[in-house]
């Protein structure tokens, strides 16, 4: 098995590995207006949510040293930049982590001793999960998808996957970009049909590029004179 077959498969099974990850680590009970009296009455699931956050971050991790090698051959600077990006959303996924046990920690102090000044522990749990939101759109998808463009871009360039694949990754990367600037500026919220539908097309691209991966492989990467 050549060594670009073993890289397009573990990379196919990391993305459906970060697919599965992403979606057990999320935690609907933080979007609701009572947070602080469901989180400790679903400690487990919030456990097992952190748990999954921490295999999505390693997933991550692993993502951007695996192509690092691919993307250099094309050019090493978008290389650098693809790789600094990537890890810098993966950091701020174990970060995340920290936040995540957090606000278990004042759910629970919030229902043993929180009724006589319970705005005490709303105030600090409102902070903690802002700043997770932020976090995780901030350090994690902002960064992970302008890796995202570079990575696409250049394998449309060393045409190591089909053009039409690499094209919708490229977009589907600009559309959550957006997404995110959207949540940011408060234009949208993340519980709505617009979000999910403008973060949809990459969760499908990546799906189906796994499937290409772990069936066809990428692509020979050919001499790298071609791409100057």
């Amino acid at each position: 098995m050549s060594l670009n077959r073993k890289t397009a498969i573990i990379f196919g099974i990391l993305l459906i590995l970060g697919l599965i990850s992403g979606i057990l680590s999320s935690v609907p009970a933080l979007e609701r207006s009572d947070y602080l009296n469901q989180l400790s009455s679903i400690k487990m699931q919030v456990l097992m949510a952190t748990f999954f956050q921490f295999v999505m971050a390693t997933v991550y991790v692993y993502i951007a040293i695996l192509l690092y090698p691919n993307i250099k051959k094309y050019n090493e600077r978008l290389a650098l930049g693809y790789f600094g990006f990537r890890i810098i959303g993966a950091a701020f996924l174990f970060v995340g982590i920290v936040s995540l046990l957090l606000l278990l920690f004042i759910s629970e102090r919030f229902i043993i001793e929180g009724q006589p000044n319970p705005s005490y522990f709303q105030t600090i749990g409102e902070l903690l999960r802002v700043y997770r939101d932020g976090m995780n759109h901030l350090g994690v998808i902002l960064p992970w998808n302008l890796g995202g463009l570079i990575l696409y871009f250049s394998f449309y360039r060393m045409n190591l996957i089909p053009k039409w694949l690499s094209i919708w990754g490229f977009i589907g990367s600009i559309f959550v970009l957006i997404a995110t600037l959207l949540l940011m500026f408060d234009f949208i919220n993340i519980i709505t049909p617009i979000y999910f539908i403008m973060m949809a097309p990459t969760a499908i691209f990546e799906l189906i590029l796994a499937i290409y991966l772990l069936i066809k492989g990428f692509n020979p990467i050919v001499d790298d004179s071609n791409y100057k």
